[in-house]
């Protein structure tokens, strides 16, 4: 396999990853919605903890380290909780 072939894949990859991520922050879209007409508050610890608990799990088999899916995560869940301040302040 030649660099240019492995660098081919790679790229595969990361459109999955960022096609995987927009769909995913469309469904926080939807949350948004769901958290305004519930008056459920947009930051919730116990959901963020859950869910990088749940990824490193997924991760460790994988040799993804849990700082990189700590860090990783932090990114995604900052930009899910902006996109759900926006929507639910209309400026989005």
């Amino acid at each position: 396999m030649s660099l240019n072939n492995l660098r081919q894949r790679i790229d595969a990859l990361d459109d999955q990853i960022v096609e995987r991520l927009g769909a995913r922050l469309n469904l926080v879209r939807e949350v948004a919605v769901l958290k305004q007409q519930s008056a459920t508050p947009v930051m919730q610890p116990s959901r963020v903890d859950e869910v990088k608990a749940r990824c490193r799990a997924r991760g460790a088999p994988l040799e993804l380290r849990g700082e990189f899916v700590d860090a990783l995560y932090d990114l995604i869940i900052g930009e899910a909780c902006r996109i759900e301040y926006e929507a639910m302040s209309g400026t989005e």
